[in-house]
Formats: structure tokens, C-alpha cells, sequence
């Protein structure tokens, strides 16, 4: 037998340090990636639907905007009735609307351009546009015109503009 104090030790090799990811490291990584995506596309999914809506209401703007901007340049009636002479219609090459009061009353079912043709995408966009005499200021009624101008969009977006003109005289 041997001495205690010179009993045979028997050494290990030192143990290299690990290096990488455990199974359960792994597998939870995963389970918090799939967990931040869903999030991230449950949230963006909501966003896409949101985001027809500005581009609705932005088309339509820039309708009633155009057609407004229409009206308002045509010159005042001397003394005409509301609304167009007989045989004048938007965009007529023969009688086209002539005064500022012809569009009153004037209504289409899809945006047409100023030729009658149909603007592509706009189909499902309604115009109508009304105008009234309107007194301001030191301006009689009979030298002013208020033009409302209401475009329904998809989904009942709705955009109404309205302007004044008047009359200038001297």
C-alpha cells in the first residue's frame, strides 16, 4: 500500500470553455423572434388597411378642388337664372358653361375630365357642385356668387370646398 502522501493523483485535462448556444438558448431565441414578428406584422396589417383611407380623402380633395378652381374662373352672369342656358353643358365644344352660376346644380357619377372623358380610378367618385348669390361685405348679393363644391369618395369619404366670386367693377 501506499503512503497517503504519496498516493498517485490522477489529473483531468483542464476543460476548454464552451463556445456557442445551448438547445434551450436556441429555442428560446426563437420562441422571442416569432413573438416580436407577429407583433410587428399584426401592427403593420392594421397600418396597410388605415392607409387607403388618406389617399381617398386626398383624391377627393384634389377633385373638388380642381372642379372649385373651375368655376371660379369663369366670369359673373349679367343677370341670368341660376344655373346653365339651355344646351350648355361642362366641357361642351359648342355651348360650354360660360359664367360662374351655369355650374350650379351640375352633378356627375364618376370624375369625368373637362371633355366628358372618364378619369381613369375615379370611377367610384361623385361630384356636385351648387351655387347661390351671396352678399359680403360692402358686395351685394347680386355681385356675389358662393360655390360649394361636395365629392363623395369610397367608403362615404366625403370632402366639401366652397370659394366665393364676385363681381369687380370700376
Amino acid at each position: 500500500m501506499w503512503p497517503r502522501s504519496e498516493a498517485v493523483r490522477i489529473q483531468t485535462p483542464a476543460r476548454k470553455t464552451q463556445r456557442g448556444t445551448s438547445l434551450v438558448e436556441l429555442i428560446v431565441l426563437i420562441v422571442v423572434v416569432g413573438i416580436v414578428v407577429t407583433a410587428a406584422m399584426g401592427a403593420l396589417g392594421t397600418l396597410s388597411v388605415r392607409s387607403a383611407d388618406p389617399l381617398v380623402q386626398r383624391q377627393a380633395l384634389a377633385v373638388a378642388q380642381s372642379l372649385l378652381d373651375e368655376a371660379l374662373a369663369q366670369p359673373t352672369p349679367d343677370g341670368d337664372a341660376l344655373g346653365p342656358e339651355p344646351g350648355e353643358s361642362r366641357g361642351s365644344a359648342t355651348a360650354p358653361f360660360n359664367h360662374v352660376n351655369d355650374y350650379n346644380g351640375y352633378a356627375t357619377t364618376g370624375i369625368r375630365n373637362f371633355d366628358g372623358t372618364p378619369v381613369a380610378a375615379l370611377e367610384s367618385y361623385n361630384a356636385n357642385i351648387s351655387v347661390r348669390p351671396q352678399a359680403v361685405g360692402n358686395v351685394p348679393a347680386a355681385d356675389g356668387w358662393w360655390v360649394e363644391v361636395r365629392v363623395t369618395g369610397p367608403g362615404g369619404a366625403e370632402v366639401v370646398l366652397a370659394g366665393w366670386h364676385a363681381r369687380l367693377s370700376g
